[in-house]
């Protein structure tokens, strides 16, 4: 399948710096879900196979079965869309009126004629994702936030695509995707919407923070140029990015209780919005699978009656930071009365190892916080930090210098799962950190 596509990059410069922009989002149905209930995803997966590995590689690729959703305004006067805030991917786009598939019936389109401050292309852009792919033309315009329009200092440019996926995309509750990724990884040398709004100023800090809450009502948002206080504690320590691509971190080991299962000579882990689940190496996840208790297909009994040692624990091998990890059940998936765990298989090794990616499963446990730029006095590497969405349980995300900072989450009884290193750093964590109390 292929989208008819209008994502825009902002055009509007700003004086001088403005207040954090906080983007609501919206949890909803998954894309899942919602062909589950239409008796159509068995159909689907037997003609669209899945490949979560679309997404990260080659370049320009991506997977976005999300559950999270906010609401951006493209062009001059606004034209308003639902987009995914996905950090697994750098391009924006959304459908323009120009699109031929029917899939773009069912979703708000960009009429670029009828935005005084739209400038087309006649380059083209393509992006590839684990479910299908995009393809379009490129244009700019003004993008604006929760009212605060986002710049490009010299060019603003947007997906204005020509094809879109069929079934995925007819039934999926958003219309485009905002990538918060590095431009390294850009369709066509786009310009990132971040990037844009830190080159002209338009942010306090060259941040973003990202909370996803399990209320399907309220309480997520994406916050642009800040960090909420509310969801903060004392102390951050770093860990180092691998690559100025998506935001990747070095992962060392995974354990089940005492026992290493996976990742034996460290692995790739990539932090990421845009997917709903866990996506692991298929032998890890058979090994994980049985460690904990669950069948062949990741099925496990009801939640608080699983038997599952403990949640997967990230351990930065600073011998600083303490392990980090959410209650068991935030790992178990529970639908119709069956329970599953919070995983799926992938198989995509990199140069570094094999590749693991976190998704929204994760982050919902933690507060994170996504930093790129300099402060005074220098150049701050880039980095990922991971907070815990409580006062009590913190954990932060910062990047090249890119950087994953772990905050511990209060003591818990379970074991670690899962420990992660940055470039540099040697041998296993300290005793008292690897193992939870």
């Amino acid at each position: 399948w292929g989208w008819d596509t209008g994502g825009v990059l902002a055009l509007h410069l700003a004086p001088r710096p403005l207040p954090h922009p906080r983007i609501p989002l919206r949890k909803m149905k998954s894309l899942r879900q919602r062909l589950e209930e239409q008796g159509l995803l068995e159909p689907f997966l037997k003609q669209h196979p899945h490949n979560q590995a679309s997404k990260y590689f080659p370049r320009g690729t991506s997977m976005v079965p999300n559950e999270y959703y906010g609401t951006i305004s493209i062009g001059t006067p606004a034209q308003e869309f639902t987009v995914i805030f996905d950090t697994g991917s750098s391009n924006l786009w959304v459908p323009s009126v120009y699109c031929s598939s029917r899939a773009c019936e069912n979703h708000k389109r960009f009429n670029p004629s009828k935005s005084s401050t739209f400038v087309s292309t006649n380059e083209s852009v393509s992006i590839a994702y684990g479910t299908g792919s995009m393809t379009g033309i490129l244009g700019y315009d003004t993008v604006t936030v929760r009212q605060r329009p986002a710049g490009c200092p010299s060019r603003g440019t947007r997906g204005h695509g020509d094809t879109v996926p069929g079934t995925i995309f007819y039934y999926s509750p958003f219309d485009g995707i905002l990538g918060l990724a590095f431009p390294s990884i850009s369709s066509s040398g786009a310009t990132p919407v971040f990037d844009n709004m830190m080159s002209q100023g338009l942010v306090a800090q060259d941040l973003f923070s990202v909370y996803l809450s399990k209320d399907d009502k309220s309480g997520s948002f994406v916050l642009f140029g800040g960090i909420d206080p509310a969801y903060t504690t004392n102390g951050i320590s770093w860990i180092p990015l691998s690559a100025e691509t998506y935001w990747q971190i070095t992962m060392e080991r995974v354990f089940v209780g005492e026992k290493s299962v996976a990742c034996y000579f460290s692995c790739q882990a990539i932090v990421d919005t845009g997917t709903s689940l866990l996506a692991v190496p298929t032998l890890a996840l058979r090994r994980i699978y049985k460690a904990l208790g669950a069948n062949s297909e990741g099925e496990v009994r009801r939640a608080g009656s699983t038997g599952l040692s403990g949640p997967p624990c990230f351990v930065p091998s600073d011998g600083q930071s303490q392990p980090a990890a959410g209650p068991p059940t935030a790992y178990v998936i529970e639908s119709d009365g069956f329970c599953s765990l919070g995983f799926e298989g992938m198989d995509t090794p990199t140069e570094e190892g094999e590749l693991w990616i976190l998704g929204d499963v994760f982050i919902r446990e933690y507060y994170c916080d996504l930093r790129q730029g300099q402060q005074q006095g220098g150049a701050v590497p880039a980095g990922l930090s991971a907070r815990s969405p409580r006062p009590d349980r913190p954990l932060r995300f910062l990047p090249p210098p890119l950087l994953l900072s772990l905050r511990t989450i209060k003591p818990w009884k379970s074991i670690r799962v899962l420990s992660f290193s940055g470039k540099g750093w040697s041998g296993p964590p300290r005793r008292g950190q690897a193992v939870a109390p």
